[in-house]
């Protein structure tokens, strides 16, 4: 028959010197062992059928914690990349406005005076050639 290796039995002449080192028991996880009894499930070694069960639960809060971390992630690229449209909106608006003022007609009459050309006076007529 195969030896448990879960379950270790205390040699029978150790029992009096093996006493387990406890303080005062005023921690926190003192009063919550206290409280759970968890000694009590572990007498008899660690229980094996319940370790699928872990291991579910295990491998459910992994998950949790990888979603919520990617959740996070992706809010925080996707409020760098709006602040990065507003900023790119503000630039557009304001060469917007600069290239309009620029195409204004006073200001290529204006522009253009430096070069020595004139705004011509005459309305434009068409021209026409007969064949």
């Amino acid at each position: 028959m195969a030896d448990n290796k879960f379950k270790i039995e205390p040699e029978r002449g150790n029992e009096a010197r093996i006493k387990p080192t406890q303080g005062n028991g005023t921690s926190a996880f003192s009063q919550l062992e206290k409280r759970l009894k968890l000694e009590s499930y572990f007498e008899e070694g660690f229980p094996v059928q319940y370790l699928p069960k872990i291991l579910f639960v295990l491998v459910l809060s992994l998950l949790y914690i990888s979603n919520t971390h990617h959740a996070e992630r992706t809010t925080r690229a996707i409020n760098r990349a709006q602040s990065e449209v507003e900023d790119l909106r503000a630039d557009y608006t304001t060469l917007k406005a600069d290239v309009m003022f620029a195409s204004k007609q006073s200001e290529v009459a204006r522009r253009v005076k430096e070069l020595g050309l004139k705004e011509s006076l005459r309305p434009p007529y068409k021209i026409v050639v007969e064949d």
